[in-house]
């Protein structure tokens, strides 16, 4: 039981981190002129980010804690979305965001993980959600909140993207990448 709620203590603090980090950044750059598209759908993303920890929380406390049997495996798999997360996080720098803030007529990043994919970051959460789950069992959320999290992007992502097409250089880049999984002949001329 200790070793999850670690785990859980781990996850917090790191979502809080970031938030300070999006938050630093934000003011950053709406100091240069930047501004928030799609703020209306934020509070869902959030809603959703928080319930996942609560219900994820209570689903291995009333089952018991239950490592997985696979849990050397899926953990593996979670921290190399932890390197994943941290290589968005450096290439992005001062543009990462937990939220959509455009700063208009700026250069796409086009480095790190978006020389390959146009979304990276939205795989890294995908993935999360359900190996965070499976380490302890919890079937119910990670199908609950997959879910969830393919509504709300099905509304981020074309928010996102027709607000980074309109105000910067986006499609110059982007065109060619998939959303979420690197083409082949991308990493071959990479």
């Amino acid at each position: 039981m200790i070793y999850f709620v670690l785990f859980v203590l781990y996850l917090v603090t790191q979502r809080m981190i970031e938030l300070y980090i999006a938050h630093r950044n934000e003011s950053w750059m709406k100091k240069k002129g930047a501004y928030e598209i799609g703020g209306g759908h934020y509070k869902y993303i959030v809603a959703i980010h928080t319930l996942f920890f609560v219900v994820y929380f209570f689903e291995v406390f009333i089952k018991g804690v239950q490592i997985s049997s696979a849990f050397k495996v899926i953990l593996c798999f979670f921290v190399l979305t932890q390197l994943l997360r941290l290589w968005v996080i450096k290439s992005l720098g001062k543009y990462w965001n937990t939220k959509i803030i455009i700063l208009p007529n700026e250069e796409i990043v086009k480095k790190g993980p978006y020389k390959y994919l146009r979304h990276p970051n939205y795989v890294i959460v995908a993935l999360e959600l359900v190996l965070i789950p499976l380490l302890y069992n919890a079937y119910i959320t990670a199908v609950v909140f997959t879910l969830l999290n393919i509504f709300v992007l099905s509304i981020r992502i074309p928010t996102e993207e027709r607000a980074l097409s309109s105000l910067t250089n986006y499609k110059d880049h982007f065109s060619e990448k998939n959303r979420f999984v690197p083409q082949p002949k991308l990493l071959k001329r990479e």
